[in-house]
C-alpha cells in the first residue's frame, strides 16, 4: 500500500514537471482527470491574473522610456503562456490543499452550520468564497492564510518552485528581451526633421532588473492565487459534505 502510495505521487509529480517545464499539455488534461476521477475534484477556476500583474509592473519600472508599453506588451506576449502554466499549476495545488485540510475544513462546517441550514448549505454553489460580511469569518480566512504563510516562511516551497521556473522557462526571454523588441523610427521636428531610432536597448543591468522585479512580482500574485484557492478548497469541501 505505501509502495503504491508513493508511486502515485510520483507519478503527480512528473506530470506536473512536465506540464511546467517541458509545456506538455497532455499532462495536465490527465492529471486533471485524476484528480476529476479519483478525488472528486471538479471546482478548477483559476483567472490567469499574474500575467496582468507582471505587465503592470514591468510598466512602472520603466515608466521613464518613451517605449515603456511596448516593451510590456512584448514581455507579456513572451512569457505570458508559461506563466498561466505556473499560475494553473499553483491554483491546483493550493486547491487540494484547501480540499483535504480536514482541520479547516471541520472549523469552516462549525462556523457556517452559524449562519446556515442543512438544507441552505445543500443548495448553495458557493459558500464564503467571497463573502466576508461577518467579522469572524473573514478573520477566520486571515487566520487560514496565516498558517498558510507560516508554512511556506519554513519549506518555501511556492518561492522555490517559481525561482526554479523563472530560472529554466523565464530567464533566457528576459535576458534576450534586446533581441525580440521591434525598433521604431521617429521623424525629429527639432534636429531638422531627422529620423531616429525610438527606444534604445537595454543593458544588461536593466536585464537584470527587469528579471528580478518579474520573479518578485510573479512571486508574489502567484502565493496570493495559492492562498485563495485553498480557501476554495476549504469552502467546497464543505459543501461536498451536504451534496448527494
Amino acid at each position: 500500500m505505501a509502495t503504491a502510495t508513493v508511486n502515485l505521487w510520483q507519478m503527480y509529480k512528473g506530470l506536473k514537471y512536465n506540464f511546467l517545464f517541458n509545456n506538455d499539455i497532455d499532462c495536465i488534461h490527465i492529471l486533471l482527470n485524476l484528480y476529476d476521477l479519483e478525488e472528486d475534484i471538479t471546482n478548477i477556476c483559476p483567472k490567469y491574473m499574474c500575467i496582468k500583474n507582471v505587465k503592470k509592473r514591468v510598466k512602472n519600472l520603466l515608466r521613464y522610456r518613451d517605449d515603456k508599453d511596448l516593451v510590456a506588451n512584448k514581455i507579456s506576449y513572451l512569457i505570458h503562456e508559461d506563466v498561466d502554466r505556473l499560475e494553473l499549476c499553483i491554483y491546483l495545488e493550493g486547491y487540494k490543499y484547501g480540499y483535504y485540510n480536514n482541520k479547516w475544513v471541520n472549523i469552516l462546517e462549525e462556523k457556517t452550520l452559524e449562519y446556515c441550514t442543512v438544507e441552505e448549505i445543500y443548495e448553495k454553489r458557493l459558500l464564503f468564497h467571497y463573502d466576508f460580511s461577518h467579522d469572524d469569518l473573514r478573520l477566520l480566512k486571515e487566520e487560514f492564510e496565516l498558517e498558510i504563510e507560516e508554512i511556506e516562511k519554513e519549506n518555501k516551497y511556492i518561492e522555490n518552485l517559481v525561482n526554479s521556473f523563472c530560472d529554466e522557462i523565464i530567464k533566457y526571454k528576459i535576458k534576450n528581451l534586446n533581441e525580440y523588441i521591434d525598433r521604431q523610427l521617429k521623424m525629429d521636428f527639432s534636429s531638422s526633421s531627422t529620423i531616429k531610432e525610438e527606444g534604445f536597448k537595454f543593458s544588461e543591468e536593466d536585464l537584470d532588473r527587469i528579471y528580478e522585479a518579474i520573479i518578485k512580482d510573479l512571486f508574489k500574485s502567484i502565493f496570493k492565487i495559492y492562498k485563495d484557492a485553498s480557501w476554495f478548497g476549504v469552502n467546497d469541501k464543505v459543501i461536498k459534505r451536504y451534496s448527494i
